[in-house]
């Protein structure tokens, strides 16, 4: 009898057991996937086609297929209107879509303050810094002037607003670095504002315009081919790039304008961003999977290719650097009097 009713008391024991189980897992429910996109995404480029934003959208678009890293589509989708207001608007009314997503640059800072636009970046929420863009400035091949010394002095000697420098857009970076070059160096240029980089790199090559402050992915095809010259860099160290990308050159053989006299740096934001009111799920996604994009091959090389200061940042050291450059973009935009009234 003891032994039978040692079996029967470890018997009760295991049904209890199985039946606390059963208990805590009817409390817990069902186990919860993580979220990810049930329709395709959108994402959009608040400045026009062939142009940094576009072309950075479009490679994150190409690695996302080749590498199968989302299960549903990436749409890219090029809203350029009001200097990219029309694509930060849209972003910012998509309050809780987490199948929206955009590419910013720094019209994320000057558009609002040039236009007056009701945006600011806090609108939307910050996913990723992908990288830092570098300003080159640009001349055409057969343009006499050997570097930025002596295309400067050229300028000044031709007198005020004779030669013309084409940028993206008005009131915002290339205007704003063109800006910074008249005043370090006592220029003056007349500005000519295009759609995209793409648009400027083949203006410089026909040479409807004299020079520009191009990205370097922006004119790297044009610099390749003999057609454009790089005269300096608008950073306070060389890119570390040591390939070379022309004959001659690397884009690590390219001086920083500091160098060449001209005592004037700017970088370009390349983040991501999402609607407001998105969760914490949707949005850790987006961060994830952006991380697995910068750790493929392809990023890499593309980094490499367009010369792009790599910096990346995420969540709360993302958050002060917006906050930093957007304090940064407002000052520099007072001093070149682009603030709306």
């Amino acid at each position: 009898m003891k032994m039978q009713f040692a079996n029967m008391k470890s018997g009760w024991s295991k049904l209890a057991t199985s039946a606390v189980a059963a208990a805590v897992l009817a409390l817990a429910g069902p186990a919860q996937a993580a979220w990810e996109p049930t329709k395709p995404v959108e994402f959009v480029v608040p400045a026009g086609t062939g142009g940094g934003a576009d072309q950075m959208a479009r490679m994150i678009q190409g690695i996302i297929i080749k590498h199968k890293l989302m299960k549903e589509s990436l749409i890219v989708v090029n809203k350029s209107g009001g200097a990219g207001a029309e694509g930060f608007l849209q972003v910012k009314e998509a309050k809780g879509d987490p199948h929206k997503i955009i590419i910013t640059l720094s019209n994320l800072f000057t558009t609002p303050l040039a236009t007056g636009v009701p945006f600011n970046w806090r609108d939307m929420t910050p996913v990723s810094m992908m990288a830092l863009d570098q300003f080159v400035l640009w001349v055409n091949a057969e343009n006499p002037a050997k570097n930025a010394k002596e295309y400067l002095a050229a300028v000044k000697a031709a007198g005020p607003s004779k030669m013309k420098m084409g940028g993206t857009g008005s009131k915002q970076e290339d205007q704003i670095l063109t800006v910074g070059i008249e005043k370090a160096t006592g220029t003056k240029f007349i500005y000519i504002p295009f759609k995209g980089g793409g648009d400027v790199a083949v203006q410089l090559v026909g040479k409807h315009i004299d020079s520009s402050v191009n990205n370097p992915v922006e004119a790297v095809a044009q610099w390749r081919a003999g057609q454009l010259r790089a005269l300096c860099v608008f950073d306070d160290k060389r890119m570390p790039y040591t390939a070379k990308v022309t004959d001659k050159q690397s884009w690590g053989d390219i001086p920083t304008c500091k160098e060449a006299g001209v005592p004037t740096d700017y970088t370009m934001l390349r983040g991501i961003f999402m609607a407001p009111g998105v969760s914490k799920d949707q949005l850790e996604y987006y961060v994830a999977l952006l991380k697995k994009v910068r750790e493929t091959p392809d990023w890499k090389e593309y980094m490499e290719k367009g010369a792009f200061n790599q910096t990346s940042m995420t969540g709360d050291a993302f958050t002060k650097w917006l906050g930093s450059a957007e304090q940064n973009h407002r000052e520099l935009m007072k001093e070149a009097g682009f603030i709306a009234k």
